[in-house]
């Protein structure tokens, strides 16, 4: 995190340990004689290292990898500026290695450089190898100590397999599914018990006795096979069986549930990773057993999919697959747990419904204090549906809670995990249990503080804010430490994940920030220490992001008192975030817009994990629309109807050339006003989407016409500062209204608030009624009302342009999106149709400049030719492809994204020499085609007349 920010942040204590006295009982939990090592990246790298320090631990060291150096051509990594000590920096290949063979020599590795420095601990924070128990193992058969939960509770939790039958046994709620694929593969193969010894047998397996007997359920003996096998690194059930056996299982599924799709996922996956979803039999044709049988054998490529993607393809890979009923209408929610191996405690839940790709994006706080608050306020305001959904929420918190903590007891719980669940209507199941911190961690920990309690002296306490302390604290102290009481920190807050993604939410990497705006008051930023300013020159300091490992740049947080103000909070913090550089592409943007969306509509929006997509089509539509619609024509349309307006109410040449005049100067004046910040606003589809929920409110529709019950004047203004653009001297003039803009729109604010003082009246409805009254009004003479009158049709002019906006944004059916009196959303069937959804991801980015006979590189990344490694090639050259026909795939931060053929083409050459593992760049060539069709090329003149028409369509009836 940014230190400036931090040591400024009033929501933020400078010493997180908050002790009641210089206790005897606080001293003995003092953790500065530790030694740890870091061996994870991204934001939390540094926040552990601020927080070390304020703990008083300073002898720690990081690691970096070869991937990490790729970041580092332009300046030093942010954490480097910290260590001044080189030899506490560390460095390996990368942090996990391709296989098994290699992720073992990896953690071999790691031991022996923290044996050989002196380090007596480890932190992995999330990702890469924080959740794998044979590091952990590893760590402890070494004498070091692991910072998170020890390797019984990941054997236990963190495989989803185990983790899903031990819920089953705690009494907690689960998905439908299959949680056991490789044992059933086993059995098919070997057929009883006998089978099972004879084959353990013949590997040399080392088996315990106890599981050949009868008592033990044959699943539970297979599953002891298949575990000595992967200690011994062999397999005895091959991939091949592994999928057939897929097929019959997931057909079992699809017979009990035939409308529902089927999710597939890696019991070692996380972050979206690992996981496909089988179309339901409803999607293929034919009687239901066709069906069945047609959507089940997809499985297969899947799990193929699958295993490659979490890197479980290798000789004694455990390789089991959850199969499970899709909750279609999932809203994903997760509690934050915390224990010592004897208590376990929650500290709330997060709502992290709003993701892409299985990739979480905006996660918010969910705690019962919140909750009863928000409940206590729709009551009061006669809500009753919203009273109701707000009530279920309560009782599924609850309930969830009280899940996790059983679970967390179950599995020895001494750390810091996350129990995820998925909620459908008023039930919820649980998914799995994370044995680690996560990203979004912060938006519980705002919320709530621990607080350590002498069981001895009430009055003798330590209170802990911070989870990393809590972690460090307890794999240093563990069983000493007294359950804690949970103290209310924070009503409600909010996480903006700032990711390296462009207007469609794909990743993007490569790119250098070369800029980016200090933290504001209030603002919590963990940004890895990239904005922290050069201490010499206080000049920010380039940062490549090299895109290695994942998209997640940094993670901006605000707190409020409660949802809605939290939620005001972050988009005024995204509303000041300046940001810039060389082949630069976020998410910021597309956060500003959608945090617009929900204040406009409801903060407690029942939103589910299917939101993101049909919001991005329809932002897609709107770009779509206002490409179409040309402002300059527009504004020149307009000051042509008001000369025709008035050429017909003149009869005098003479007093009709000086109102010609008078409405060509007044128009002229306001002429870069108005384009200047409607262009700006337009031109990027996320800020336009934001502007029109902000002004949701203030537009009404009438036919052709749209009636503002906001004087247009002050939306200017209000758009001016949505921009981040209100005037300051000292700004350049590219990033703030013009001077002479400004004094302009400052004389029509100023007019309208004497007018309102003058006339009594500040409802702009009426206001604008009795503007429009011939006879004088608040004791005014006629002189003076016609003065009047001709002011207000002055600055009111023109703004049939701002109007034409909502008017377009309505036509596209923006406003037809938004969320039901009992909180759900309603979400337009069009908003799901997956053809409208990849045509607007076209249009929200369009596809790289190429050449008729080209395909080029959709984004940077690592291409791969084939499926897995061994399998043919997608296409060769002399091939046919269809268009949509998968052609090759792209990595991209972690990501395996198919790509498909643009177009019907014939594969004429494949311009790269290795497909496998080859770096291309956004744009680059790949293959040389020949095009079933011609291009036809696009004649300006059209497009011209085109936008004119719509414009004019647009500017029909409001004027």
């Amino acid at each position: 995190m940014s230190n400036e920010n931090y040591t400024n942040n009033p929501l933020v204590n400078k010493d997180r340990r908050r002790q009641s006295t210089d206790s005897a009982w606080v001293s003995q939990f003092d953790c500065s004689d530790m030694k740890p090592l870091i061996i994870c990246r991204g934001p939390i790298r540094k926040e552990v290292m601020d927080v070390w320090e304020e703990m008083g631990i300073t002898d720690y060291g990081i690691l970096l990898s070869e991937k990490d150096s790729i970041t580092y051509n332009n300046a030093l990594a942010p954490e480097l500026r910290q260590i001044a000590n080189p030899d506490r920096i560390h460095r390996v290949p990368d942090y996990t290695g391709m296989d098994k063979d290699e992720r073992t020599q990896r953690i071999q590795q790691i031991i022996t450089m923290a044996k050989e420095n002196g380090h007596d601990s480890v932190f992995a924070g999330y990702g890469f190898m924080a959740e794998d128990e044979a590091l952990v193992s590893a760590l402890e058969k070494a004498g070091l100590n692991f910072i998170g939960p020890c390797s019984a509770t990941v054997r236990g939790a963190g495989a989803k397999d185990e983790a899903k039958r031990t819920a089953l046994a705690n009494d907690v709620s689960t998905t439908p599914g299959i949680d056991n694929l490789t044992s059933l593969t086993l059995i098919r193969k070997v057929g009883d018990r006998a089978g099972l010894k004879s084959l353990a047998d013949e590997k040399g397996l080392s088996v315990d006795a106890a599981n050949w007997d009868e008592t033990v359920a044959l699943e539970d003996a297979a599953d002891a096979v298949l575990n000595a096998s992967y200690a011994k690194s062999l397999d005895i059930i091959s991939t091949d069986e592994i999928c057939a056996e897929a097929i019959v299982r997931v057909a079992e599924v699809f017979g009990r549930y035939p409308e529902n799709r089927v999710r597939l996922k890696a019991i070692g996956g996380g972050g979206g990773k690992g996981q496909r979803i089988l179309q339901s039999p409803a999607a293929f044709e034919g009687d239901l057993d066709v069906r069945i049988k047609a959507a089940s054998e997809v499985a297969a490529e899947k799990l193929i999919e699958i295993l490659q993607e979490v890197k479980t393809t290798g000789v004694g890979d455990n390789k089991n697959v959850l199969i499970e009923l899709n909750i279609e209408t999932t809203r994903h929610q997760e509690i934050q747990v915390i224990g010592n191996g004897e208590w376990c405690t929650t500290l709330g839940a997060r709502d992290c419904s709003l993701q892409m790709h299985e990739q979480k994006l905006l996660e918010i706080s969910n705690t019962s204090e919140m909750l009863e608050e928000a409940i206590a306020r729709a009551e009061a305001e006669g809500k009753a549906a919203e009273v109701e959904a707000l009530k279920t929420d309560l009782d599924i918190l609850k309930n969830m809670e009280l899940e996790s903590e059983r679970f967390g007891a179950a599995v020895g719980l001494d750390s810091v995990s996350t129990f995820e669940c998925i909620v459908d209507k008023g039930s919820h199941f649980f998914m799995e249990m994370n044995t680690r911190i996560q990203v979004e961690h912060r938006v519980s920990e705002l919320c709530y503080s621990l607080k350590f309690v002498n069981p001895e002296d009430p009055n003798d306490f330590l209170i802990v804010d911070s989870l990393v302390e809590a972690m460090t604290l307890l794999a240093r102290h563990g069983k000493k430490l007294p359950k804690p009481e949970r103290i209310p920190r924070e009503r409600a807050s909010v996480e903006a994940r700032l990711n390296a993604t462009n207007d469609a939410l794909k990743p993007h990497a490569g790119g250098v920030i070369e800029y980016w705006s200090s933290p504001i008051a209030n603002e919590i930023r963990d940004d890895q220490g990239i904005s922290a300013r050069n201490p010499d020159t206080g000049q920010f300091i380039k940062y490549h992001l090299a895109g290695a490992y994942d998209s997640n740049i940094a993670l901006l947080l605000s707190v409020g008192q409660n949802r809605k103000h939290s939620y005001e909070e972050m988009a005024e913090l995204l509303r000041r975030t300046r940001m810039s550089g060389e082949n630069l592409a976020t998410n910021l943007q597309f956060h500003y817009g959608l945090v617009h969306w929900f204040l406009a509509e409801n903060v407690h929006a029942k939103s589910t994990t299917k939101f993101v997509m049909p919001y991005l089509t329809l932002v897609g539509l709107v770009k779509e629309a206002a490409a179409d619609f040309d402002l300059e024509y527009a504004f020149n349309q307009a000051k042509g109807i008001y000369k025709k307006q008035i050429a017909a109410a003149h009869g005098a040449e003479e007093s009709l050339q000086a109102a010609m005049q008078a409405i060509d100067a007044s128009m002229e004046r306001k002429h870069t006003l108005l384009l200047r910040a409607l262009d700006i606003l337009t031109r990027d589809p996320h800020v336009f989407s934001g502007w029109l929920s902000l002004n949701k409110a203030n537009v009404q529709f009438d036919s052709d016409s749209v009636v503002w019950t906001r004087n247009p004047v002050q939306v200017l203004d209000d758009t001016y500062h949505y921009l981040n653009m209100d005037y300051r001297a000292d700004l350049p003039a590219a990033e703030c209204i013009w001077k002479h803009d400004n004094e302009i729109l400052q004389k029509g604010l100023q007019f309208y608030r004497e007018l309102e003082e003058k006339l009594g009246e500040s409802d702009w409805l009426k206001l604008n009624a009795l503007l429009a009254e011939d006879a004088p009004q608040a004791g005014m003479d006629e002189a003076t009302w016609t003065q009047v009158q001709a002011a207000h049709l002055g600055f009111q002019s023109g703004m049939e342009v701002v109007s034409a906006l909502p008017k377009l944004a309505s036509e596209a059916g923006f406003y037809d999106l938004k969320v039901n009196e009992d909180l759900t959303v309603f979400i337009p069937e069009s908003l799901h149709n997956e053809e409208l959804q990849a045509r607007m991801m076209k249009v929200l980015v369009p596809p790289p400049a190429t050449k008729a006979d080209e395909i080029v590189a959709v984004s940077g990344g690592m291409f791969y030719g084939r499926e897995v490694p061994g399998a043919p090639t997608f296409v060769e050259v002399g091939d046919h492809v269809e268009a949509g026909q998968p052609i090759y795939i792209i990595e991209v931060m972690k990501m395996f994204n198919k790509v498909v053929a643009p177009f019907a083409c014939t594969i004429d050459k494949v311009l790269l020499e290795n497909v496998d593992g080859a770096i291309v760049k956004q744009g680059q060539p790949l293959f040389k085609v020949t095009p079933d069709e011609k291009m036809v090329e696009v004649d300006p003149a059209e497009v011209k007349a085109r936008r004119r028409a719509r414009t004019e369509a647009l500017m029909t009836g409001l004027i």
